[in-house]
């Protein structure tokens, strides 16, 4: 898959035409070609593949002793939900909007250290885009808002709230200079806020939320997720969910945010998470806790979004080929696991998206 920069924006409205003169073309062979090509290990230690075109099952494969019933462990690819849940409380009424400061709903949480009054202008959109202006950075083992010592941490709420302003030196790029105005800095301290803010904001505990506004809609009736040290649900990755149940968040989105006839998520906030909102790097852009990039079939560009996590996890949405693509591994901390699940998605899905015979 060769990726591009580019803009998601009408995507989902091109997704129909495209569609109708290309598909994936799949066969028993095909899928016979991609289960040896997994139990061999050429793709790390993938546990389910799940494929959804238009809506229906085109394959369903599990692996290294996963079953339908396996919940998986995707890791960072949950954090996503809570941007969904952030839509959902937005058209409820409890939240006013994306621009809201993170800081009303943690008044508990003071005194800070630190104590900036930049930190009261933090707006909800700048942590589901991964752009505060705090020092957090998951991809620097140096950095104070690491994940790894948010983990050593009872309160993980305060330890956000706790860390320092985000330096910019000379040789560094500050966000008025950058695409979006935005300085993407990959935050797991700030990604789990946003799922505590829809929580907080609707005065329920955040799994209960989950479970009601948007689990028992699309069918999964048993939501448990990690807990920190202070009983708060840990947003920021862990919860563990089906193959199904992944693929049909994908397909959620690829649907307006309906399902089975209830609106689940407002239309408007399907396409407004989709919208790219900070740069990443060279080939790749960042929604509202989506990734953001393209593909490209017969010399054409197209858009794909993904929730991703450690191990090589991801629940793929390609909306001009109406396509949902669900791969769990368990390649946790390994070298290549991302690089192996694109390249699963190359040689199987990309190569076999051909026009109608």
């Amino acid at each position: 898959m060769r990726i591009l920069v580019s803009v998601l924006a009408t995507a989902l409205s091109m997704a129909a035409a495209a569609a109708a003169e290309e598909k994936l073309q799949w066969s028993g062979e095909i899928a016979s070609e991609l289960e040896a090509a997994v139990e061999k290990g050429d793709y790390q230690r993938v546990t389910s593949i799940m494929i959804l075109g238009g809506g229906d099952l085109i394959y369903e494969g599990y692996f290294n002793g996963a079953s339908a019933e396996t919940r998986h462990n995707t890791r960072s690819a949950t954090k996503t939900i809570n941007s969904m849940l952030i839509g959902a409380a937005i058209a409820d009424g409890d939240i006013k909007s994306v621009n809201e400061p993170i800081i009303k709903f943690f008044r508990d949480k003071h005194p800070f250290a630190n104590p900036d009054k930049r930190k009261h202008a933090i707006k909800i959109e700048d942590i589901m885009t991964m752009s505060s202006p705090l020092e957090c950075d998951d991809w620097n083992q140096f950095s104070r808002g690491n994940e790894e010592r948010m983990y050593l941490v009872e309160d993980m709420a305060k330890f956000y709230f706790d860390l320092p302003l985000r330096g910019f030196p000379s040789w560094a790029t500050p966000p008025e200079r950058q695409p979006f105005g935005r300085a993407f800095s990959y935050c797991t301290a700030g990604a789990n806020l946003v799922g505590l803010i829809a929580g907080r904001a609707v005065d329920e505990d955040l799994e209960a939320y989950a479970q009601r506004r948007l689990f028992t809609p699309l069918g999964f009736d048993d939501v448990t997720w990690p807990r920190t040290g202070a009983g708060d649900v840990m947003a920021s990755g862990g919860l563990e969910l089906t193959s199904t149940t992944l693929a049909r968040l994908g397909q959620l989105f690829l649907n307006d945010g309906e399902w089975n006839g209830q609106q689940i998520l407002p239309a408007a906030w399907i396409t407004a998470s989709l919208q790219p909102r900070a740069k990443v790097d060279d080939t790749t852009e960042y929604g509202y806790l989506w990734w953001l990039s393209r593909y490209e079939v017969n010399d054409v560009s197209h858009p794909v979004a993904y929730m991703s996590g450690n191990g090589g996890n991801r629940v793929i949405i390609m909306p001009d080929h109406d396509l949902v693509v669900v791969i769990t591994k368990t390649s946790y901390n390994t070298r290549g696991m991302h690089e192996t699940t694109q390249a699963l998605i190359d040689d199987f899905i990309v190569k076999n998206i051909q026009s109608e015979p």
